[in-house]
């Protein structure tokens, strides 16, 4: 459930924002409008936002900015710790994508930016399904993260990357749990949800999934 990445967060903490900013060659193309990407995030999201993979704080900043009321969950102590240095509200709560604290608020939009890809595609069902039954009826889901149309784009771009000398990207590629949209678009349908997809870079997608009406939530 994307545990077996903590390691890796702990790490990265203390150089995430120099990356995001352009500072490494190999992810330039993976972080290439950054904070457009976070902008559109937060345009799709209401008022009541569960955030998964807080990291160093970059989304929940921008959600807080906009009035929003965040509930951030992140299962590393040094992402936490880097987004309150920079003088955020403490709204991190330790967790993941399937164990988390139940938020104090209802929540209507469920946002993560570049981690949904830390869950294998059996855990994407399982976490689907769980916010599916957090969510009413209009509730949404927005993600972005690096995606792929297929299996076989996915692997051009880790062909790509090697070709360029990117062995880091391309082993990045190789060894996390990159989505492919037409898996996506077969779970989120599956747990009743209709979706749009806006690619915003070669690598990164957003995905917006909002809760279809069931039958049983009508009201006559």
């Amino acid at each position: 459930m994307g545990r077996e990445f903590l390691s890796l967060f702990d790490h990265w903490a203390s150089s995430y924002d120099d990356t995001v900013n352009g500072h490494d060659e190999q992810y330039e193309e993976v972080f290439r409008r950054y904070p457009a990407i976070l902008k559109e995030i937060v345009e799709r999201s209401g008022e009541n936002v569960l955030e998964f993979g807080s990291g160093t704080g970059n989304l929940t900043a921008a959600l807080v900015a906009a009035g929003k009321q965040v509930f951030g969950v992140e299962p590393s102590n040094a992402m936490k710790t880097a987004a309150l240095q920079k003088g955020l509200p403490n709204v991190f709560h330790d967790g993941d994508f399937l164990s988390f604290p139940a938020p104090p608020f209802d929540v209507d939009t469920i946002v993560s930016s570049y981690a949904f890809h830390h869950l294998t595609d059996e855990e994407k069902k399982q976490a689907i399904h769980i916010y599916s039954n957090i969510l009413h009826s209009d509730g949404k889901i927005v993600f972005a993260d690096t995606m792929f149309q297929n299996q076989a784009a996915h692997h051009a771009e880790i062909n790509k990357a090697k070709a360029a000398g990117f062995d880091q990207l391309a082993d990045d590629l190789e060894t996390e749990y990159y989505p492919s949209i037409d898996v996506l678009k077969e779970i989120f349908e599956e747990e009743g949800f209709s979706m749009s997809f806006h690619q915003m870079n070669d690598f990164v997608w957003i995905v917006e999934a909002k809760k279809r009406e069931r039958r049983n939530e009508r009201m006559f």
